[in-house]
């Protein structure tokens, strides 16, 4: 800790939300400064693999690449699943942030994992961090830098819920004094609902179609319950029939999206249930005052807040800035000694 601690006020110090989905970088005394696809873009020639584009440039890549390039996720279900490509997409991110300037000092970092992440996930993270250029390499938990960063009081004697709904996983916990007083890791998330989607056209309308037409789908129309009139926006995607082999075009409506995503959001309200019913008596009834607060592009979804509070019977409100909330808890606890506490090594 000494060495962190003789340059905590080094100004390329930063704060990085490592999500399944998108990698956002928080930087000391900027704020954030990054917000990118964790996709990373790998080329083969003659055996030898390099990294041909990482974030956005490689997010435009995925489902289109050639034989010699392949669009990797280098993290799945909110822990890295290929540790040698994650850690050149953080050597890519820090350098990106930093431009060609030379270096001080190499920075110290602070990143977010899930809860439910176990010792050698943890590891995997740090050790990727380290490798990339990190001098010292602080981890959070996930629900409490979401917490910070949406302003809920963690460190006073007060329940509150949080339900971070990100890419790979939905993180649900109860907090107060700085810690969490119960917390669970429901491997669903965004990239289950895309997947539900996908399922929902194959199944229906024979069509196939990819990741990225799905997320789309998801983002521009997605709604938690079916409208009022039951069908909503009626939308055109184009895929693959399945049937005669060829490109088509298909009209589906929110209704049907509602429908397909019934699983996954209904995964992620059993998760919050559960939650509910492992808190203490008295935690519970300050939720009850305090409601719940959902963060992450999850929660972005028309809808879920509804859905969540028609299952709980508690108010339930969307974070003002849903997408930045990690990252954003995450860089506070970097910066205030208020929060210096909920930062660990291991």
């Amino acid at each position: 800790m000494a060495f962190g601690n003789l340059f905590k006020f080094r100004s390329q110090d930063m704060a990085i939300d490592l999500g399944t989905a998108n990698t956002v970088v928080y930087v000391r005394g900027q704020g954030i400064v990054l917000n990118e696809p964790s996709v990373v873009a790998i080329e083969t020639l003659n055996g030898i693999k390099k990294v041909k584009a990482v974030g956005n440039d490689a997010k435009m890549m995925m489902g289109k690449t050639p034989d010699s390039i392949e669009a990797i996720r280098p993290l799945r279900d909110g822990v890295i699943a290929d540790i040698d490509v994650a850690e050149q997409m953080i050597k890519h991110f820090i350098q990106k942030v930093h431009g060609k300037k030379k270096l001080f000092s190499y920075p110290e970092i602070v990143i977010c994992v899930p809860s439910g992440s176990t010792s050698v996930e943890r590891r995997a993270i740090r050790d990727a961090a380290s490798n990339a250029g990190a001098s010292q390499v602080f981890l959070i938990e996930e629900p409490m830098a979401a917490a910070i960063g949406a302003d809920m009081p963690v460190t006073e004697p007060i329940g509150s819920m949080v339900v971070d709904v990100g890419g790979g996983t939905t993180e649900v916990a109860v907090l107060s004094l700085r810690g969490l007083a119960y917390t669970t890791s429901v491997r669903t998330g965004g990239d289950k609902m895309d997947e539900a989607i996908v399922s929902y056209v194959r199944r229906h309308h024979n069509l196939l179609i990819g990741e990225t037409t799905a997320e789309r789908i998801k983002k521009d129309f997605g709604v938690a319950q079916a409208p009022v009139d039951g069908v909503g926006h009626t939308i055109h995607i184009k895929g693959r029939d399945l049937v005669n082999g060829v490109p088509k075009e298909i009209s589906i409506n929110q209704g049907q999206i509602a429908e397909a995503l019934g699983e996954p959001i209904g995964t992620i309200i059993e998760g919050v249930r559960i939650a509910l019913e492992n808190t203490a008596p008295e935690l519970a009834a300050d939720i009850v005052d305090q409601g719940i607060v959902l963060t992450g592009g999850g929660a972005l979804i028309s809808g879920l807040d509804a859905a969540l509070s028609d299952e709980t019977g508690l108010p339930v409100t969307v974070a003002e800035d849903p997408l930045a909330c990690v990252a954003l808890g995450t860089g506070r606890a970097m910066e205030d000694e208020l929060f210096r506490g909920v930062l660990t090594t291991a």
